[in-house]
């Protein structure tokens, strides 16, 4: 029989030894509302409730000591391990000890309504002892708000009760609950050991309405709960037609961005977390919770290929929602929030001290106003893609995307701050030049495939004036390459893209060039660099980064395409050797191998999907 420790511990009072764990050590679990990260050692060290973009509640990854965390582990030395349950979102963190093998199955159940106002999101943590004996200890210590908001704690005879203002956090417990704290007693804790056999059901349970009474619930079925969400991720992931090389790979890929999608408007967002720094210490650390534009075509097309149709439409229809708030010129926002906020301002919360003291920390994305004349491109092919391959789009949206048809007209001649968001002053950068082409492009075959009226001519005349400034500025006869923009010989990765848009072909000696090129100067092993920050363009920002891994995607498919399908296949397969232990990917990769950046990165998975299934269709071949 199980048995409850009397008189806790003491030794455990600072959480994880006021250390850091690595980017990579963290899985993810989700209930397409918003996640939270687990780390190797049993501890949730990130979760925004009730949404993505809410505050933190735990937030130990960007202050070890503040930000607050709910970890369950074993009280004696053991190995641990992570995965996934096959198929699913369904976490399993074991530990292996002398005495006995334990378990914790971390899962958020997905609510089936699919209204934006949900008020109860649950974190299930399921802890078990499969052989042996193993003595557990759990710490919950919330902290509101970024840990900028003071709570109460009420108890009750199955748990706790952690409030702040109209925010309520219910813990049900199966084992009585002693006040621990870091330094001021607002958490609990409990300790006790288990038998072979045996399981115990935590539940972490979420409202914002203070009026409802079942926040802790002790009547709740751990195993019913399990059951419901390893059939919903199952059955999700049935409509995925993709059977190729890398199956698994690809499924955790589609899983991870199912995990990042936000149901109620079908927005994705970059990233679930904020300020995880592209360099240990340094100062690029952004807020990624939020819905780029520049996503769409990606993330249109990666659905698509795995035959996902019903997520491809919902994003299309987020992204309908935001070509009718184009403002009076035809313009659009760069980013948006999941329910389409368009003021993303950037906040600094200096009371954190950031991961591994990354700082500043940062919330809110002052980039949201930039002008990034990309994103048109990237808009019209979604937009094309889903007409193509989905459902045909309606005359309303049509509309809205004239105007920035006519917009691009108007304004692809100017300089913008690009696809990397520089914050050293406009240029004109080649790939913005490039997504405008695109954008002119896809509309004019929209026009005409649709017979949907235009200004045909006018958009074809631009689209080749385009054309031609890219032929004749944004292409070095010194380096043999297209370069980053007109006014520098540096190289930037975003250029392996335009074969893959069909602005040139895969072959073209020109293309070839600038493949060989890249591969010379921002490509080691199989990781790729995003541009060259040495040669005097820089982009306003100190320090260095790590690799960017969705740039090796676009070298794999833009081999692929040369032809060049053993290198290809080379570069792909040891890319995939950078996942963490769990298949996923954060945003870069850092000099010693690490996950650098925001975690997991939406756009990363996408690359890797449609890398694999390109590739795999050319082997096929």
């Amino acid at each position: 029989m199980s048995e409850q420790i009397h008189g806790i511990s003491t030794k455990y009072h600072e959480h994880g030894g006021s250390t850091y764990k690595p980017i990579e050590n963290y899985g993810v679990i989700g209930d397409l509302h918003t996640v939270a990260l687990v780390g190797r050692d049993g501890s949730i060290d990130w979760c925004c409730l009730p949404h993505f973009d809410s505050p933190s509640v735990f937030g130990a990854i960007l202050d070890a000591q503040k930000g607050g965390y709910f970890r369950i582990f074993p009280m004696d030395e053991a190995v641990n391990k992570q995965m996934y349950l096959p198929e699913t979102c369904v976490l399993v963190t074991r530990f292996l000890s002398p005495d006995g093998v334990g378990e914790v199955v971390d899962f958020m159940p997905i609510d089936e309504r699919s209204t934006e106002e949900i008020h109860t999101h649950q974190i299930v943590r399921q802890v078990r002892v499969v052989r042996g004996t193993v003595r557990f200890r759990m710490e919950c210590v919330p902290a509101f708000d970024y840990a900028r908001e003071p709570h109460i704690i009420e108890r009750l005879s199955h748990g706790v009760v952690f409030t702040a203002g109209k925010k309520r956090l219910g813990l049900t417990s199966p084992v009585k609950l002693v006040s621990y704290g870091m330094s001021d007693g607002k958490g609990v804790a409990a300790e006790w050991v288990m038998h072979a056999g045996e399981e115990f059901t935590f539940v972490l349970r979420y409202m914002d309405q203070p009026e409802e009474n079942d926040i802790v619930a002790p009547k709740f079925d751990g195993m019913q709960a399990f059951d419901k969400t390893v059939r919903y991720w199952r059955h999700w992931l049935n409509g995925c037609n993709y059977s190729g090389r890398w199956r698994e790979m690809v499924q955790r890929s589609a899983l991870t961005l199912k995990l990042l999608t936000f149901r109620p408007t079908g927005a994705i967002v970059a990233a679930p977390t904020c300020s995880l720094p592209e360099e240990i210490g340094g100062v690029r650390n952004w807020d990624y919770r939020y819905t780029w534009i520049r996503d769409a075509a990606f993330t249109t097309y990666a659905f698509l290929r795995l035959g996902l149709t019903r997520e491809a439409e919902a994003f299309m229809n987020w992204i309908d929602a935001r070509a009718q708030e184009e403002g009076e010129d035809g313009s659009l926002q760069i980013m948006y929030g999941i329910r389409g906020k368009h003021d993303l301002n950037e906040l600094v919360l200096d009371h954190l001290e950031g991961y591994r003291q990354s700082v500043p920390v940062r919330i809110g994305n002052g980039a949201h106003n930039q002008l990034q004349m990309d994103i048109y491109g990237e808009l019209m092919d979604a937009v094309y893609l889903s007409n193509k391959h989905s459902k045909p789009i309606s005359s309303s949206l049509w509309k809205h995307l004239r105007r920035s048809l006519n917009y691009v007209c108007d304004n692809w001649h100017r300089k913008d701050e690009g696809i990397w968001e520089v914050r050293s002053g406009r240029q004109h950068f080649v790939y913005s030049k490039l997504m405008c082409w695109v954008a002119l492009d896809r509309g004019l075959r929209l026009a005409y495939k649709r017979s949907f009226p235009g200004d045909p001519q006018r958009w074809q005349q631009e689209r080749d004036k385009i054309y031609e400034e890219i032929m004749e500025k944004g292409w070095s006869e010194e380096r043999n390459s297209f370069v980053q923009h007109y006014d520098t010989q540096a190289l930037d990765a975003s250029n392996l893209i335009m074969p893959l848009s069909f602005f040139i072909s895969p072959t073209d000696p020109k293309m070839l060039g600038t493949l060989e090129a890249t591969l010379s100067t921002l490509v080691s092993d199989s990781l790729v660099h995003r541009y060259q920050n040495d040669m005097g363009t820089g982009d306003g920002l100190e320090g260095t980064e790590g690799t960017f891994s969705m740039c090796t995607f676009w070298l794999v498919e833009c081999l692929t395409r040369a032809g060049r399908l053993d290198e290809a296949r080379l570069t792909f397969e040891k890319m995939l050797t950078y996942a963490n232990h769990v298949g996923l990917y954060a945003e870069e990769i850092g000099q010693s191998g690490e996950a650098l950046g925001n975690f997991p990165q939406a756009f990363t998975h996408l690359g890797l999907i449609s890398a694999a299934y390109n590739l795999n269709e050319a082997l096929d071949k």
